[in-house]
């Protein structure tokens, strides 16, 4: 069906953020496909989270299951900031059934049906599910029109001092993305530190409708972050949605990206030449500023728009 609205595929680990830009997504794209994968919890509880939120937002969207650990290594969780739930303790009503299959599988089916450079992907996770669906069929990267990618930092990571959560989860997966034959957008740490959530901006958000309130709640539930002196936190995954629907509201610069593969220190870390310093291809649109009261203003409107 013909919607006006960009089509989307979605993979994410709900978490609190994830959480938050699944409802901006749900409410401003043709999302039709959510992939989820294991990362701020394990898969069964992204999965059930994912559910949820969909079936909150009252959409018919096939959710899927994807890899429940990077390329290499083990899965790690990030219950400090997400709780053992990933809902920071926020119980949402259950979401419909899982849709059978493999994410890796379904996007692939996705994009064998659509037109070339038509479908927008946004990577709100460690990002094994696209890099598996692109690496084994590496065409279909044709059939995308970008990949929004919230993912490492050019400053200090928020893992460990050099890497940011999802590119240190699976650095392998997002070192082949940044290689796939389609414009990506990295949204990074530097990027996301603009769109703090405060206690003003969380009183300004909506309070009518169910998924305001499970917003609301969700968002109340972080802690405040000491990078930002416990005054609020960073909302990040809302980001890359955001770069996708209303780009006008952000200041883009290409530049050349890199990621750590090693074994030591520095595993996850990005390596972003912003100023052309390296023999590298500034072939990556990287996220720079945004206009945060826009943001918000959207993210609230988005709020209001669904059930």
């Amino acid at each position: 069906m013909e919607t006006g609205l960009i089509p989307a595929i979605v993979d994410c680990d709900p978490g609190t953020d994830d959480a938050i830009a699944l409802f901006l997504a749900l409410a401003s794209m043709d999302v039709r496909l959510v992939t989820v994968s294991g990362g701020n919890v394990p898969l069964d509880r992204t999965l059930a989270n994912a559910r949820a939120v969909v079936g909150l937002a009252g959409k018919p969207v096939p959710v899927v299951a994807g890899a429940d650990r990077p390329l290499l290594g083990h899965h790690r969780a990030e219950t400090a900031v997400h709780g053992a739930d990933g809902l920071g303790g926020v119980v949402l009503p259950d979401g419909p059934p899982v849709t059978p299959g493999v994410a890796a599988d379904a996007i692939r089916a996705l994009l064998r049906d659509a037109a070339p450079r038509s479908v927008a992907a946004i990577a709100l996770a460690p990002p094994t599910n696209l890099a598996l669906a692109l690496a084994t069929e590496p065409a279909l990267a044709g059939r995308l029109s970008g990949i929004s990618i919230m993912a490492g930092a050019w400053g200090e990571g928020n893992w460990t001092p050099s890497a940011e959560y999802n590119a240190a989860m699976d650095p392998e997966a997002l070192a082949m993305l940044l290689e796939a034959d389609v414009p990506i957008t990295l949204v990074t740490l530097d990027l996301t530190a603009q769109a703090l959530i405060t206690p003003a901006v969380l009183a300004a958000l909506p309070r009518d409708g169910a998924c305001a309130r499970a917003a609301r709640a969700i968002l109340g539930a972080v802690p405040p972050s000491r990078r930002f002196d416990h005054a609020g936190f960073a909302l990040h995954d809302p980001c890359a949605v955001a770069a996708v629907i209303a780009p006008a509201m952000f200041g883009f610069r290409q530049a050349a990206v890199r990621v750590d593969t090693g074994d030591g220190a520095a595993r996850g870390r990005t390596h972003i030449d912003r100023w052309g310093r390296t023999a590298h291809a500034a072939k990556i649109r990287m996220a720079e500023t945004l206009d945060a009261p826009r943001f918000f203003a959207m993210l609230a409107d988005a709020l209001q728009r669904l059930p």
